[in-house]
């Protein structure tokens, strides 16, 4: 048990430290749209690079984790992860070109890509064994971390720190974590899917179950992903209200949304993966429909507690359910999470385009819209056994 709780705490390590540094680039985007003089849609495409670097690389994770192991592909998706982050901030300060940050960011990507499946799969493997539903608290960690990570990007450019201290001496400390707690995670030798069958990675993209999941991550990860992009503007836009207070409706919607997690893991236990998920996306779209239709303050505040809530818990829950059969945790939380993902690469410009015509706010309603048909896929995420040694094939 001793070790087992060592790996819970390296894994919970490496989700904070992974938002965090998603947090500390992000926190400089005005700063780099200001110094490479980009519009609003020639900075959407400069970060596009990173966000189709993480599909490939969520692709071929699982493959990688089953052929090295969790602790190295983190340890690998660290280090790419790391030399983006630096070659942001040689791109924008030091070459000023938009081609160089897109580059850097596209190197983030493949990292993060492989970090993200590979954390996930340990904290699965770490889950198993506590027999307890914690894959949300590892996920709230994530969520710390963008909090961290938010404060002191802003901080530091309130501060005026450059960019080329910043990052490099963050990448510092970042891989410095990573390193000495990944040894914590579980050994190699007792890992399940050392043993995984051959042409697991294949198969899992022909697994009903799987897609199933996948998808019904999707329509949960546009649910989170929406407020990420589109919250703050949505109230500016629709309420007129100032840029300020935009964005402390975000900052209500991730609190609310990190609190969800933390608490998610009793009501997990208590009630079930698919009764808390039908009661969570239900809060989420009355929520959705507060935000849209409240008016008064206290009702769109509400509204926007009730969506970070009912948001908190659909992606970790997907990774879980993934991961039933430590086995082939790799291949299937690689393509849930593959299928995930699409949605913050898609769901940003679908929005805006919803938007033009009917305005931010409204657009959100459009989260509504979809967590009706992702509701029906809810009992795919029911934990099942694993499955017998059956030879897999990918063929």
């Amino acid at each position: 048990m001793p070790q087992v709780l060592a790996a819970r705490n390296a894994v919970g390590v490496s989700f904070f430290v992974n938002g965090a540094t998603f947090a500390t680039w992000v926190a400089r985007l005005p700063e780099i749209r200001h110094r490479l003089d980009l519009t609003n849609g020639e900075l959407g495409l400069v970060l596009l690079a990173g966000s189709v670097a993480s599909i490939i690389s969520l692709t071929t994770a699982g493959a990688v984790i089953e052929r090295r192991g969790a602790a190295d592909t983190v340890r690998v998706g660290l280090g790419f992860s790391m030399l983006g982050l630096v070659g942001v901030s040689l791109g924008a300060v030091v070459a000023d070109s938009a081609v160089a940050v897109a580059g850097a960011l596209f190197v983030w990507g493949l990292g993060m890509g492989l970090w993200d499946v590979a954390m996930n799969v340990e904290a699965a493997g770490v889950e198993h064994r506590l027999e307890r539903n914690i894959m949300p608290r590892f996920h709230a960690m994530f969520s710390l971390g963008t909090v961290a990570g938010a404060g002191v990007g802003a901080l530091t450019a309130r501060l005026d720190v450059p960019m080329l201290v910043v990052f490099p001496v963050a990448a510092a400390l970042f891989v410095t974590a990573v390193l000495t707690t990944t040894g914590a995670f579980l050994p190699r030798e007792i890992e399940e899917v050392e043993h995984a069958p051959r042409g697991t990675v294949l198969a899992a993209w022909r697994e009903p179950r799987t897609l199933l999941i996948g998808f019904m991550v999707l329509a949960l990860a546009l649910t989170e992903g929406a407020a990420n992009d589109w919250l703050a503007i949505g109230l500016v836009d629709g309420y007129d209200v100032a840029a300020w207070m935009g964005v402390a409706g975000y900052a209500v919607f991730v609190s609310a949304m990190t609190t969800g997690r933390l608490l998610g893991t009793g009501l997990l236990d208590r009630f079930g993966r698919v009764a808390t998920l039908w009661g969570t996306m239900a809060l989420a779209a009355a929520g959705v429909l507060l935000v849209v239709y409240g008016e008064h303050p206290v009702l769109v505040v509400g509204g926007i507690v009730l969506w970070g809530v009912g948001a908190s818990l659909g992606f970790p829950v997907g990774m879980s359910a993934a991961a039933d059969d430590p086995r082939r945790a790799p291949a299937r939380v690689s393509v849930v999470s593959t299928i995930g993902y699409v949605a913050f690469l898609t769901g940003p410009p679908i929005l805006g385009f919803i938007g033009d015509h009917v305005g931010a706010l409204h657009a959100l309603l459009l989260i509504s819209l979809l967590l009706v048909p992702a509701a029906l896929l809810v009992p795919a995420a029911r934990k099942v056994e694993p499955a017998a040694e059956e030879p897999v094939t990918g063929r």
